[in-house]
């Protein structure tokens, strides 16, 4: 079903909250970790409050406003006040350590911090000075959003409670400065080096993939969207800004929630959720963990996922426990958000092995496939796909010579190397075949690690597999790493001759290690570099079992 927006599209994103804050002020607009409603009329006055507060404390447009918050109602309304003041908001893991955490308020010269007690102590231990002038500390969500906690953080950092800057008045709109082309936010991406890098995004960018998902999906005010992904994380743009366009509900996730299958399962039918969106990690998870034939999810209709491959075996397994709901395969960096899309088909083929296409273009985006040399391929040869259209970003914050790097100037259009290699199928649309930073060369061959792993999980026992490549002095040397279904995990001879019967030989794994559980990013990939750490360290982590 096809649904079309208005061809009138506004030039904030805060624009969308305050037509559904208009039109249905006492709608409920987001659900608090702690299953508290908050209202249209709510937020945008909270939004406003907090953007006087900023304005009155000498942030102006163009400013960065940092936010070190966990999920909840309150990081919602710190976003869309620092956008009304015209700055960026700059979304920092809570989780993150807090020297990573000083690198990016150093790096962005934010104006304002609105940030957690624990965190706010943390930074000062380490590196006071490159705190702003003007700090907020805010309460962890769920124990009274607007609690005066202030006073537990008077002695490491002056800072105003978040009660006193929502007790603010409001401010005079300034409709008339916004411009798309204008930062909403910078979102700090660690990619394959493991440096932050602050990928903006301009209000044009942000609008455009809103509007493209208004497009292809017939959202409703009725709705219920989940927020699973962190606030740093690009996913968490199609959950809120969506969700408030349409006037319908965003159902807040809490961390701990998150990560807890049987919980988060129990969430979504009790919540009766509509629209899903999250890392496959999660959905995997959902399927192996979450005893879903044991609850009523009958409500959710849509199924997106986004962010890395999803194993077969575990979305066959998924659709075989809720086979009502659409599922799409979402694909797309942050760099330019959701790029392509394909439709999942009914059912998952048990014979099915390869992961499914991520699909054709998005109406706002057009692909380009080029050789290293920078040369089209043709259709069915792999290479380097390139993104232009309105959604790629603006650049990466104080990284020119990087963000030269990483466009091309062809046919009159600026076309991102997204670093991804794919190959064209007509009927299919594009196949994803890995990063071109995880393809290595051995024994003269090239190889995309994420084929490797895509063969080990036909293993029967495999739950999870990932893989990566060591340089030795005698070569490249591959060191699978594997979660198992059970203690009784296989041998190295048995893996040995079951690779030898899925996989050519120069692909085959050196060295098996069994983990407990893959480590995580806090958007909940893998984390490769924590992998290579450990295989460094000779598979020396406490839940390692190498063999």
């Amino acid at each position: 079903m096809i649904h079309r927006g208005s061809s009138q599209h506004p030039d904030h994103l805060a624009a969308y909250l305050e037509a559904s804050a208009a039109s249905a002020p006492g709608r409920v607009a987001v659900v608090d970790v702690d299953g508290s409603p908050v209202t249209f009329a709510q937020l945008d006055d909270r939004a406003e409050r907090i953007a006087g507060f900023l304005r009155s404390a000498g942030v102006r447009p163009g400013d960065r406003v940092a936010m070190i918050l966990s999920k909840g109602a309150a990081a919602v309304a710190v976003m869309f006040g620092a956008m009304k003041a015209g700055a960026a908001y700059v979304p920092i893991d809570s989780g993150a350590p807090a020297e990573r955490n000083r690198s990016i308020l150093a790096g962005c010269g934010v104006r304002a911090l609105f940030a957690h007690p624990r965190n706010l102590e943390a930074l000062a231990s380490i590196a006071r000075f490159v705190l702003p002038e003007t700090v907020v500390v805010v309460p962890p969500a769920g124990g009274g959003e607007l609690a005066d906690e202030g006073a537990r953080n008077d002695r490491a950092v002056p800072a105003v409670p978040l009660r006193d800057v929502i007790a603010h008045p409001r401010a005079p709109r300034s409709d008339g400065a916004r411009r798309a082309s204008d930062l909403a936010c910078i979102l700090y991406t660690s990619g394959s080096t493991g440096v932050p890098k602050g990928v903006m995004i301009s209000h044009g960018n942000a609008v455009s993939f809103v509007e493209w998902c208004s497009e292809v999906f017939a959202f409703t005010p009725e709705d219920r969207f989940s927020s699973h992904a962190p606030f740093h994380f690009d996913l968490s743009v199609f959950d809120i800004y969506v969700s408030l366009k349409h006037g319908a509900q965003v159902h807040l996730i809490a961390e701990d929630v998150g990560q807890e299958p049987r919980v988060l399962a129990r969430f979504i039918a009790e919540r009766r959720l509509t629209v899903w969106y999250s890392a496959p990690s999660i959905l995997a998870l959902l399927a192996q963990f979450g005893r879903l034939d044991r609850i009523d999810a009958g409500a959710l209709r849509l199924v997106l996922f986004a962010g890395e491959v999803f194993p077969v075996t575990h979305l066959r397994r998924l659709v075989e426990l809720w086979p009502d709901p659409d599922y799409y395969n979402l694909y797309g960096p942050t760099e330019t958000n959701v790029c392509t899309f394909a439709r999942i088909p009914m059912p998952v083929a048990p014979d099915r092995t390869e992961p499914y296409p991520i699909g054709d273009p998005c109406s706002h985006c057009a692909a380009l496939v080029l050789d290293p040399e920078g040369r089209a391929v043709a259709a069915g040869a792999p290479g380097l796909l390139y993104i232009a259209g309105p959604s790629v970003f603006a650049g990466y914050w104080g990284a020119p010579d990087e963000t030269a790097a990483r466009f091309t100037e062809r046919d009159g259009a600026r076309w991102f190397n997204t670093g991804d290699i794919v190959r064209f199928e007509p009927g299919s649309g594009y196949i994803y075949l890995g990063r071109a930073d995880r393809m290595v060369k051995r024994r003269g061959y090239r190889i995309e690690l994420g084929e490797v792993e895509s063969g080990l999980y036909q293993h029967d026992q495999t739950r999870e597999a990932a893989v990566i490549a060591v340089t030795e002095p005698e070569g490249v040397k591959l060191v699978a790493f594997l979660v198992g279904r059970s203690q009784a995990s296989p041998t190295v001879i048995e893996l040995k001759q079951f690779c030898a019967a899925v996989l050519p030989s120069y692909m085959s794994p050196d060295a098996f290690v069994f983990l407990d559980v893959l480590p995580r990013t806090s958007t909940g990939k893998v984390d490769y570099q924590a992998l290579a750490r450990c295989a460094t360290a000779g598979a020396g982590e406490p839940s390692a079992r190498a063999r």
